[in-house]
């Protein structure tokens, strides 16, 4: 059985997408839809940088669900629809909505403008500098927590991903980040990394963002899908259109619980997960699932030996 994933921030980077779209007309009317949907030459950005614009949060996040979507709509263009060889999708924080896109819950323009609307919403909700965000090596759920109660000191400090075993991700005030960081070995964590993020995302300093959220997804709302969505913030199956809309709302400030979500997919019988328009997924899932197959698919080459293997 098998599960195609979604990568979320962190996944782009300069070229993406262009030797996609070199090939494949599939993958250059989906790049051409997004750019006229944001009235923006996205995939110009995509293509030739600076790596320093296409990384705002703004750009970032409709620019990794363009390449995703790019990846399969080539597949489908090649006879692999997703909704009849999968089981169920997932996505990690925007990828999530990359994963809706998949199975028709949101069409390309709206997903896009979404995810515009998200990606300003993030960076408005908190000033330049007041919040920030560490990764944690070495450290499980448990640790984790504790280190976040320990830091906070009156300020957030709470778990933003919980990404494998080996991998968590806190958030909130820059003050208590850096407290976190200071105190991560004595509490177990192998190393603490602050992480070049321009806002504190998944802790309840992005509820400005979430309201208007609420208000883009009460105008936009997600339709029915054609597959299960495992959801970021409960880790669990999902198939109702409204029930989806409210946990998008939640996701903005509420734990990416990735590694549950995997776990849950497992136990579900998944035993292959496919990484559409990324490399970042992949790993984690290995560490988190290591009886499972995984497989990431980004270029040409890969979309054809994933179309002769399932």
């Amino acid at each position: 059985m098998i599960a195609f994933v979604f990568p979320g921030q962190g996944s782009q980077k300069v070229g993406m997408g262009a030797e996609l779209a070199d090939a494949s007309s599939a993958a250059r009317e989906v790049f051409q839809e997004v750019d006229e949907a944001l009235k923006q030459k996205l995939f110009h950005l995509m293509r030739e940088g600076p790596e320093s614009e296409l990384t705002l949060t703004a750009n970032a996040q409709p620019a990794i669900m363009a390449n995703a979507i790019a990846v399969a709509r080539v597949l489908e263009s090649g006879g692999v629809n997703l909704s009849e060889k999968g089981e169920a999708v997932a996505g990690h924080s925007l990828g999530e909505y990359s994963a809706l896109a998949s199975v028709g819950a949101f069409n390309l323009t709206d997903t896009a403008k979404l995810l515009r609307i998200r990606g300003i919403s993030m960076q408005d909700a908190v000033p330049i500098g007041v919040g920030a965000m560490c990764a944690l090596l070495g450290a499980d759920l448990e640790k984790a927590q504790a280190l976040a109660d320990a830091a906070a000191q009156g300020q957030v400090c709470e778990v933003a991903n919980d990404n494998d075993p080996g991998q968590v991700v806190l958030s909130g005030h820059a003050e208590a980040i850096d407290r976190a960081i200071e105190m991560a070995k004595d509490h177990g964590c192998k190393r603490a990394i602050k992480l070049p993020v321009s806002a504190p995302f998944h802790c309840s300093l992005m509820a400005p963002a979430a309201l208007r959220m609420k208000t883009a997804l009460d105008e936009t709302p997600p339709q029915g899908f054609r597959l299960p969505v495992y959801a970021n913030v409960t880790a669990a199956p999902v198939t109702d259109a409204e029930v989806q809309k409210g946990l998008l709302v939640d996701q903005i400030t509420g734990r990416v619980r990735w590694r549950e979500s995997v776990l849950a997919m497992q136990e579900a019988g998944i035993s292959h997960f496919v990484e559409l328009g990324g490399k970042v997924l992949g790993p984690m899932i290995r560490k988190i699932a290591p009886d499972v197959t995984v497989t990431s698919v980004i270029r040409m080459d890969d979309i054809e030996a994933l179309a002769k293997d399932i």
